[in-house]
């Protein structure tokens, strides 16, 4: 399957690398690749949530932080983060899309 995935360092997780249109594969390759999409997006949660105890501690280290510049720091990092989960929720959601494909 590697040949349709590739790991994402920010999302911490393989996502979908499709060189061609989804019709245009086979109905055994596609339902490979659900498989696998399928297995990943499975670990999407566990990971939104191990992101989200980062920030918390982070929010936490913010409550208590009076220097600007470290403060500033902290906020963006959080903001990079927060952003992170945003695009795991989006690719969550992409499984949807690519069942409906399937069935039609």
């Amino acid at each position: 399957m590697s040949n349709y995935f590739q790991y994402d360092q920010r999302l911490g997780i393989e996502i979908p690398k499709l060189e061609d249109e989804w019709d245009n594969y086979s109905s055994e390759v596609r339902a490979h690749i659900l498989f696998h999409w399928e297995q990943i997006r499975g670990a999407i949660p566990d990971r939104i949530m191990k992101i989200e105890s980062v920030i918390i501690v982070k929010q936490n280290q913010l409550n208590h932080e009076d220097d600007f510049p470290i403060s500033c720091r902290l906020n963006s990092e959080i903001a990079d983060l927060a952003s992170t989960i945003n695009d795991l929720h989006l690719w969550f959601r992409m499984n949807q899309d690519l069942e409906t494909k399937v069935h039609q």
